[in-house]
């Protein structure tokens, strides 16, 4: 039986942790490897820091302490599977020397290498620019959650590259069209975090023009209250058990976005949400949101605001635009972006590093076939 070694930043409260890491857990298990986790930043931590808007060094300095410890005893597992870096600021070598001699696979569903190589200071840029490049040529494989990242990791060296979007469980998600065909008011939809609800803003006076024409309700799932004058807005606290009942409630979906580098390495989660429940989504045209959406199949991409105007507007006015919209859209969730379709692949690709030391399929069958 392989023995994984899963590293994640946070707890299931991190939304990165719990969808790229935790959700795969009972599959690993299920295919008989040994897992042990050990997050950096623990639920508790994180809800002190969303508390406090800080980590105390205290904190930090205990926390760092545990996961070097837990590294230190690498070479009992046949595998390591990090979410994205395993000692954040560390230098590359301390984190090198830490992780050598037992294969590891990195995951990224952001572009955190964006933290050093554009960071505003320039030493930083200087010494820790290329930081993650090197925990990437290091690494037995990566895993992206999009190409933009993906190309990230191929331009640093690294030996093999997947790309894994982040997913749903469908186990978690229904369609609930009758629900919504009946009511006398649309919501719009938007989920996301206090970090990101400043995404709104960029469709406020799009919003704003609507609500002159239509009745609907802004609802605002995990971000913190927002005020857009006209608009009607509901703003709710996120959580993981009420996150899918509150979305279904809903009509359409928005992923409004910048476009700069940081946006680009975006994997359109809220998208996959949003189809899985049924809703058809308009979304800026930045990163993976025009792979996801398929203009006038799913949804509409938008990167003006007379643009997000008329989506809306076609939308709020056609039940039968939205439910036509939203079937394909779970549809392509049910084809795509779901758990059950990529669970098999990272389990496979876990297990074949773990069994080999290399990404490589071929070294997989070449065993084998010496075993028979």
């Amino acid at each position: 039986m392989a023995n994984v070694l899963v590293l994640t930043k946070y707890g299931r409260l991190g939304a990165s942790s719990r969808l790229r890491f935790f959700q795969y857990i009972p599959w690993l298990k299920s295919a008989g490897l040994n897992v042990t986790v050990q997050a950096l930043l623990s639920d508790d931590l994180l809800q002190k820091r969303y508390e406090c808007g800080h980590y105390s060094i205290g904190q930090l300095l205990r926390a760092y302490s545990e996961r070097c410890r837990v590294l230190l005893s690498r070479r009992e597992y046949d595998v390591i599977w990090i979410e994205k870096e395993a000692l954040q600021w560390a230098p590359l070598w301390v984190e090198a020397a830490l992780l050598r001699g037992t294969p590891y696979v990195l995951d990224y569903d952001d572009a955190v290498f964006h933290n050093y190589d554009l960071h505003a200071n320039a030493w930083v840029r200087r010494f820790y620019g290329r930081r993650l490049d090197g925990l990437m040529e290091g690494a037995t494989m990566i895993t992206a959650g999009n190409e933009y990242l993906a190309l990230r990791a191929r331009s640093a060296g690294a030996r093999a590259v997947e790309i894994v979007p982040t997913v749903i469980d469908l186990d978690r998600y229904s369609l609930a069209e009758a629900a919504r065909s009946s009511k006398d008011v649309q919501y719009i939809v938007w989920i996301g975090s206090p970090s990101t609800v400043r995404y709104l803003q960029l469709v406020a006076e799009s919003l704003q023009e609507l609500a002159r024409s239509h009745k609907f309700v802004l609802r605002v799932i995990g971000g913190d209250a927002l005020n857009i004058p006209g608009v009607c807005v509901e703003s709710i606290s996120w959580s993981e058990e009420s996150e899918v009942e509150l979305i279904g409630e809903c009509d359409i979906g928005i992923m409004p976005l910048l476009d700069s580098p940081w946006e680009r390495g975006k994997c359109g989660y809220k998208l996959i949400q949003y189809m899985a429940c049924g809703l058809p989504v308009v979304a800026s045209g930045v990163g993976v949101n025009t792979e996801i959406v398929r203009q006038g199949v799913n949804g509409y991409v938008a990167n003006s605001a007379e643009e997000w105007r008329s989506a809306l507007d076609k939308l709020l006015l056609s039940t039968s635009l939205r439910q036509d919209m939203g079937r394909a859209g779970r549809q392509l969730v049910e084809d795509r972006f779901c758990v059950q379709k990529t669970g098999p692949r990272l389990v496979e690709i876990l297990q074949r590093v773990a069994r080999t030391g290399t990404a490589d399929p071929a070294c997989g069958a070449r065993e084998a076939n010496n075993e028979v």
